[in-house]
């Protein structure tokens, strides 16, 4: 299943956002998926840290 929602990014950007316009924030389309992306990556990253009972520090 993780494979599955990890491939979404990339599956949209061959199908549905293979295209100039519209521009959000004054970017075509296309640059503002990526940089989207790159964003949620780093939101996504910082909750998996968070979630990961290894890097829970110990209280001594």
């Amino acid at each position: 299943m993780i494979y599955v929602i990890s491939a979404i990014p990339a599956l949209g950007s061959l199908v549905v956002i293979n295209r100039i316009e519209p521009y959000v924030l004054g970017m075509p389309f296309v640059l503002f998926w990526a940089i989207l992306w790159v964003c949620l990556t780093s939101v996504f990253l910082i909750i998996a840290n968070k979630l990961d009972p290894a890097t829970e520090e110990e209280e001594d």
